[in-house]
């Protein structure tokens, strides 16, 4: 996987409408291009875009993981609490309030900003309604999700109601896209990421006794509480950041965890490398489809692409298992 890694990562700089031979890839790459517009074509567009959506999607699919072993349901993935929800009403109010195109800290437009705000605050949100007794457990978690997302939505679709103008740039940043990504995108995600990360990986193995159930997790000391929420925050921080810079990417969290459960079991650790390096190859190469299908330098919302690409294959493992089990 990580060899598939380090090829995609250098293969998928070729693809694109502005042609780039091979050897001026390599040039580019070990710094003695000339061309300065080759240079920003292969340095500032496309690499950033490809380490950008290897991080979105290696992100989606570890919390995929983590969701799918917290909330003890085949199919929550990353935006069952509302985090989805919450990135887009951020996004979807700024873009009302006519912030889109306004400028914002570290070179970043306000709307990616505001969709990293809405993000944590829906997470937060969930977590706070999900406690009961100072407890957190997964049925209230899933509930509150649900009032959450449900309210959330509600206020997007007021939004495009009270504001047509903004309805075609609200729906395009939730179809989800890479289009215009660069470096100071990589930058914003990359501290969330990292520790979000550090702290799925520290709680792996509680994570596989909080699977076997509340009370023999308990019984083999975890704190459960506590323990959840670190799986929650460390998830749901790679996922709100993934969101605020792409806008909302389905199925990648959803089938990578399953198609790698086939081959490596339940086990929550190696589970969860194996799901983040698959799920970043597959955003990489979804990203260069969605950038190469159409012609003239058109470009589809990469979130089209995981979802034509993950809901047939969804399909073909819910017929899997039904044909085991039977």
């Amino acid at each position: 996987m990580l060899g598939l890694t380090g090829i995609s990562l250098a293969a998928a700089i070729f693809p694109g409408a502005y042609p780039i031979p091979f050897d001026a890839v390599l040039a580019t790459l070990s710094g003695q291009e000339t061309d300065a517009t080759r240079k920003i074509v292969i340095l500032d567009i496309r690499l950033s875009r490809i380490c950008l959506s290897w991080l979105i999607g290696s992100g989606l699919a570890a919390s995929g993981v983590v969701f799918q072993g917290l909330l003890r349901n085949p199919l929550a993935d990353p935006f069952t609490l509302g985090v989805s929800s919450g990135g887009a009403f951020g996004a979807s109010l700024a873009i009302t309030l006519g912030l889109a195109g306004a400028g914002s800290v570290f070179g970043l437009r306000a709307l990616p900003m505001a969709a990293l705000a809405g993000a944590l605050a829906a997470l937060a949100a969930v977590v706070a309604l999900g406690r009961i007794g100072g407890q957190l457990r997964r049925e209230t978690l899933v509930l509150a999700g649900i009032v959450i997302s449900t309210f959330l939505s509600a206020c997007i679709s007021l939004f495009k109601a009270l504001n047509e103008e903004s309805v075609s740039a609200i729906v395009f940043w939730i179809m989800g896209s890479l289009q215009g990504r660069s470096w100071d995108h990589v930058l914003l995600i990359l501290p969330y990421y990292l520790l979000g990360c550090s702290l799925m990986l520290a709680f792996s193995r509680e994570l596989d006794f909080l699977s076997l159930g509340e009370s023999q997790a308990r019984q083999l000391g975890v704190a459960t509480t506590q323990v959840r929420l670190a799986l929650l925050g460390g998830a749901g921080l790679v996922t709100a950041a993934g969101v605020a810079v792409a806008g909302v990417i389905g199925f990648v969290g959803l089938v990578v965890p399953h198609m790698v459960r086939l081959l490596l079991g339940a086990e929550h650790r190696p589970l969860m490398i194996y799901s983040a390096l698959l799920g970043g190859l597959l955003l990489v190469w979804s990203d260069v489809a969605a950038r190469v299908i159409l012609p003239g330098g058109a470009e589809l919302p990469v979130g089209v692409i995981t979802a034509l690409l993950g809901g047939p294959f969804f399909c073909f493992l819910l017929r899997r298992q039904r044909a085991g089990h039977s």
